[in-house]
């Protein structure tokens, strides 16, 4: 999570997810990472995920500047039609100031999507369907928390989308116009004991003067059924720009449908340098049924079938041994 993306990551819920579908009992986010999780919202759910942020970046060899604003990153997400599709629209919009130190300390502001973005993710291969194996332990805590060989195979997605770039941009390369193709590969690993690890390769702004590769890498930990941190690296280069990017934070939540987080990311280089504090939310809108199984009824009706099947069977149980001692007190009184 997370594009590294939990996200979990978050990548919260991937513990409960069912063998026949991606929705979740508790929303997917890919916050606060921003990677891209393999795996959809679900059909018929539409999430909104969004992180305000303040930024300062500072270049020391010349030309000298420095940079200070804030920002927005958005994502809206919605499953359509199969449980393995997923529709959506993400972007970053950034006002800052410019002021370069070689100049009078002349100052330029500045105020534009930094990307913007419309496509659809697939879920090609999910190693978790339909896998008895992967049922929890109800007998053993270690039992569910030990490794397991399979997990080290990954859930599959490609992404393909377009993005768009307006007339004179600050934040893009020059005579960058237009719509542009952007691909992407996403892999999730989901460990026991709450570890997930999201794998994003993308490739951007296909056939521009600004042709992105970057890469993801995000590693999640959920240690309660509420918490859960992340760590992520970023990495970008194009003849345009070329950056390596660590992000770290959390993510709590606060009920099944809304997710609160928080991140700071950082580089190690000077230029420029770059420090931003983000903190953001999620929340969507469930409007989910689950599909139907073989004999014609929901998963739900199944599960109340088996749990009135439990009950029966334990009072039963209870009668047959309840019934020796009846029948000891009716022999007694017959043998007096």
């Amino acid at each position: 999570m997370t594009p590294f993306k939990s996200v979990l990551f978050v990548l919260l819920s991937l513990a409960t997810v069912k063998g026949y579908c991606q929705y979740t009992n508790v929303i997917n986010s890919n916050r606060p990472g921003v990677s891209r999780s393999a795996f959809s919202v679900g059909t018929n759910v539409a999430q909104l995920e969004v992180g305000p942020y303040i930024l300062k970046e500072e270049r020391t060899p010349a030309p000298a500047y420095e940079v200070s604003g804030f920002g927005i990153d958005f994502a809206a997400r919605y499953g359509l039609f199969f449980e393995e599709l997923e529709l959506n629209i993400e972007g970053t919009y950034q006002n800052d100031t410019k002021t370069f130190a070689s100049n009078f300390n002349s100052e330029e502001d500045r105020a534009n999507f930094k990307f913007a973005a419309i496509g659809a993710k697939y879920l090609l291969y999910d190693p978790y369907k339909n896998a008895e194996e992967d049922k929890p332990n109800l007998y053993s805590w270690k039992a569910n928390r030990q490794f397991k060989w399979k997990s080290l195979i990954p859930a599959i997605a490609i992404y393909a989308g377009a993005n768009y770039d307006a007339k004179n941009n600050p934040y893009t390369a020059p005579d960058i116009e237009g719509f542009s193709p952007k691909v992407m590969i996403a892999t999730q690993n989901n460990f026991s004991g709450g570890w997930v690890f999201v794998i994003n390769l993308i490739k951007d702004r296909i056939g521009t003067d600004q042709s992105d590769f970057q890469y993801i890498l995000t590693l999640t930990h959920s240690f309660s059924p509420k918490w859960v941190i992340f760590g992520e690296t970023q990495g970008i280069k194009s003849d345009f720009y070329a950056d390596n990017l660590f992000r770290f934070g959390g993510a709590y939540l606060l009920g099944k449908d809304f997710q609160l987080d928080t991140a700071l990311t950082f580089n190690t280089k000077d230029t420029p340098s770059v420090f931003s504090i983000n903190l953001g939310a999620s929340y969507r809108l469930d409007f989910h049924k689950d599909k139907e199984v073989d004999n014609g009824t929901s998963s739900k009706d199944e599960l109340q079938r088996r749990n009135n099947r439990q009950k029966k069977s334990r009072k039963n149980k209870k009668e047959d041994s309840s019934e020796p001692s009846k029948r000891r007190k009716k022999t007694d009184i017959d043998f007096d």
